[in-house]
């Protein structure tokens, strides 16, 4: 077969088929004599179908990965040759290539032993399959993809199929009749195990999804079913004490689980305890959700009951719901150790996609280090008053027992934290409150124990930092009580001391109940657990009041009632309306939570006369005022606030626009394309010229010219 060294001289295709494959393709070799691989140029916007199409190969059924990628801006290139990239994605078997099965027969990358003679072929495996292949988007014709396939074949290095029916390593004879199970399948089987789902609705679900890939038939659904049977028996017999030492089995448990982890730090007489645990979706899920939007931390979970405190980083999903995508955990919160750990979390992010970024950091402990957020994430900080609107409340209600008593204290307490802005003084105010309620000796020692030393730290936090919407207040809050309910379980609280079972229990059941939320709302299955997700956040259950069920009291604005949708005969008195820090009387409310109620009644204040806005409005409002009366006379500092004004005023311009729009798709349409480099490059993209000579002469100009380039580029590297 003649080889190809130049990309006009390939056709494109576009198949007629929905899905295709490589086999629906004509390869032409690419390249030069010495070194050459199958190509094929197709539409960019079919890339997706090549891939789907690619990964339901019936001998070696499969899903790609993207392994590394690059991108570059449109213009970045001053000179450039026709198969320079706009975008670079090498994608891999997900049967390899980590590990080639050396370490023993129990391979590195599996979390449990499957016990049985014969080896089956699973994804978790890593069985070094070797098939791969790269999509560049052509930087010349952006419309373009050049597909380079640098191995076809499911084989390993040895050069044996290493997966799929044909793998006579898979179950012997009978290998042509082992369902495939992808890892979206496992996972999910995983899942409805450590929730306690009955094993009958496992085994339908499990059978459901292998009928997609080899169809329906008594064989495999008995397969299905000891497979099921046995995974449930390995999950319930499995144990978190890897070694009767804590220290020791944390240690064995972070050398079989490598990949989840994205730091780890011994104790020694120089450093802390520092275990940072993120898993292969929880990666998947921050670059997806994270890039461009929020990050919250929802930090010192267990500072009084367990062994080391800990901290949870959370993105805000498709439907705002806080997802847990790192947790650390460590005592330490001194600022080089918390450096560490947050420069790891994103260097192990850009490794995978190079230009990810966050657009905000929210914290909700006055007391966080918040350099190493700027340094590190250069982005803003907002401070969210989840923490301690909870602990306020939940003391109040604990401790006083007469209930005008409680909504009256939280409603002082409320004036203090809104006094920030212009009000009386903190000392003056907390002087007042002590003296007006010296017969709650309960709740005032806890008070001046526990809030007055340090009240003004978290005021003045308050008062510097931008502060949060109760949306992603409330979502927070969600994650925080699910996290109590599985960790604080009364037949684990023996173990509450041991670091491995708070790992055991993070990486089990916790990531296993979101894992199954995502998946059952993205594919719309498992109705009930959809359901439990979409309602799992007071801002949604606010939602589902009708405004007609509040009513409120225009007059003197004290309170507001809502009618229950459950039962017409039951209505719940919100105390304070329109205020953070507004008192309901239903059960969820009295356990200091953030009630449906509450937010309900905010959201119709705002439109609402007489009622004070919210406090992350009024800091919203702060900050635009602050940046107005900043420039004193007509100097840069006027210029910079100019800056800050439209940067703040496009951004929120553009998300009007995405809220208010009936069609996301003309909103899509119009936004700019923006293509992001690793290694930047400047000046005006132009395509190379040469003069006409004959063919030995131009090909030897060329590659004098691209040594020439090399060298070059290596200079300016190294002065880099």
């Amino acid at each position: 077969m003649a080889i190809v060294e130049f990309i006009g001289d390939l056709p494109v295709q576009d198949p007629p088929e929905e899905e295709f494959s490589a086999a629906d393709l004509t390869w032409t070799k690419f390249g030069t004599a010495e070194h050459h691989d199958d190509a094929a140029l197709i539409p960019y916007d079919r890339v997706d179908e090549f891939i789907i199409g690619e990964g339901s190969n019936l001998e070696c059924p499969t899903r790609f990965h993207i392994e590394r990628g690059r991108k570059r801006k449109m213009g970045s290139l001053k000179e450039y040759k026709d198969d320079e990239y706009l975008e670079y994605r090498m994608y891999w078997c997900s049967f390899g290539p980590e590990n080639y099965g050396e370490g023993g027969s129990i391979l590195p990358s599996r979390r449990y032993r499957l016990n049985t003679r014969n080896r089956a072929a699973r994804p978790q495996s890593m069985r070094g399959c070797t098939c791969n292949f790269v999509v560049k988007r052509l930087y010349a014709r952006p419309s373009l993809a050049l597909i380079i396939y640098h191995e076809r074949r499911h084989v390993n290095k040895s050069g044996f199929v290493c997966h799929g029916p044909l793998d006579r390593d898979a179950i012997g004879p009978g290998a042509k009749t082992v369902p495939y199970i992808c890892n979206e399948i496992q996972q999910q089987t995983m899942s409805m195990i450590y929730l306690g789902i009955p094993e009958e609705n496992i085994l339908e679900k499990h059978i459901e999804g292998i009928q997609r890939y080899c169809g329906s038939n008594a064989k495999v659904n008995s397969l299905a079913s000891q497979y099921v049977h046995k995974l449930g028996m390995i999950i319930k017999r499995s144990t978190h004490e890897l070694d009767l030492d804590d220290q020791a089995s944390i240690r064995m448990w972070v050398e079989r689980n490598k990949k989840s982890i994205f730091i780890y730090q011994d104790t020694s007489e120089k450093d802390s305890f520092i275990l940072g645990i993120q898993t292969e979706w929880q990666l998947q899920q921050m670059i997806r959700f994270g890039h461009c939007s929020l990050i919250a931390a929802d930090s010192t979970f267990g500072i009084k009951r367990l062994k080391y405190p800990l901290c949870t980083l959370l993105v805000f999903d498709s439907r705002q719901h806080a997802l847990p995508v790192a947790w650390v955990i460590t005592r330490s919160f001194a600022k080089p150790d918390v450096s560490k750990w947050m420069k790891a979390l994103l260097d192990r992010a850009r490794s995978v996609e190079p230009g990810w970024k966050i657009s905000g950091f929210l914290i909700d402990d006055a007391a966080a280090e918040t350099d190493p957020i700027r340094d590190i994430f250069c982005c803003p900080i907002l401070f969210s008053l989840w923490r301690v609107r909870r602990s306020w409340l939940r003391n109040i209600v604990k401790k006083c027992n007469n209930i005008e008593v409680q909504r009256e204290i939280f409603k002082r307490l409320g004036n203090i934290v809104y006094g920030i802005w212009g009000g009386n003084g903190t000392l003056g105010a907390l002087e007042e409150l002590t003296q007006e309620f010296v017969d709650q000796t309960a709740f005032m020692e806890y008070f001046k124990s526990s809030w007055v030393p340090k009240i003004e730290m978290w005021l003045s936090t308050m008062r510097s930092l931008p502060l949060a919407s109760q949306e992603a207040s409330g979502a927070i809050e969600a994650y925080h009580v699910k996290m109590k309910v599985k960790l604080f379980d009364d037949s684990h609280l023996g173990a509450l001391q041991r670091v491995d079972w708070l790992v055991h229990k993070l990486t089990t059941e916790l990531h296993s109940s979101y894992w199954l939320d995502r998946y059952a709302d993205e594919c719309d299955s498992f109705q009930n657990v959809k359901e439990e997700y979409i309602a799992s956040t007071s801002w949604h259950r606010a939602l589902q009041i009708p405004d007609s069920a509040v009513s409120l009291d225009d007059k003197d604005h004290l309170y507001a009632k809502v009618l229950s949708q459950k039962d017409s005969s039951t209505v719940h008195l919100v105390w304070n309306p329109g205020s953070e820090f507004s008192f309901c009387d239903c059960a969820w409310s009295m356990q200091g939570n953030l009630c449906k109620h509450i937010i309900k009644v905010n959201m119709i204040c705002e439109s609402r006369q007489g009622y004070q806005p919210s406090m992350s409005f009024q800091s919203f409002k702060e900050l635009l005022m602050s940046l107005l009366k900043k420039p004193m006379d007509d100097s840069v500092a006027l210029d910079q606030s100019m800056a800050w004004t439209m940067q703040m005023f496009d951004q929120i311009r553009k998300l009007v626009e995405v809220t208010s729009s009936n069609d996301i798709g003309t909103v899509v349409n119009n936004l700019p394309l923006q293509w992001v480099s690793k290694k930047g490059r400047t000046g005006v993209g132009k395509p190379s010229t040469s003069l006409a000579l004959p063919s030995g002469s131009i090909d030897t100009n060329r590659a004098a010219a691209a040594r020439k380039k090399n060298r070059k580029r290596k200079r300016l590297s190294r002065l880099r």
